[in-house]
């Protein structure tokens, strides 16, 4: 994802998918089943993208991407940031949908049921 618009239109076609501002007008945050999936940083000249991974593959990411730092001011164990635009976008597209995938797998079944996820 290039841009913020991308990354918004990339999250609307997720299922249930819901953008909140809990940080202020600056950080825009997306949830899933009250869960948040994504956070993107609005107010810098370069955006930047948190998603939730899981550790193993947080640590190969960083490895072979020096664009993929730990989570800013998140759990760096769980979360990875990376700046919109400077990774391929089927690369970033991926890392969203997995970051979504890993926190519905999270809810519980009666949650997923009730989003009909």
């Amino acid at each position: 994802m290039k841009s913020v618009t991308a990354l918004r239109e990339a999250c609307a076609a997720l299922p249930q998918s819901q953008e909140t501002f809990p940080f202020g007008l600056d950080t825009l945050v997306l949830k899933v089943g009250g869960k948040m999936y994504a956070l993107c940083g609005l107010d810098a000249e370069s955006p930047t993208l948190s998603l939730k991974v899981r550790p193993e593959r947080g640590d190969e990411l960083r490895a072979a991407h020096s664009a993929i730092t730990a989570g800013y001011h998140l759990n760096k164990r769980h979360w990875i940031t990376l700046p919109l635009g400077g990774l391929p976008d089927d690369l970033s597209g991926e890392l969203l949908r997995a970051s979504y995938a890993l926190v519905v797998k999270g809810l519980t079944k009666a949650q997923r049921a009730e989003l009909g996820l």
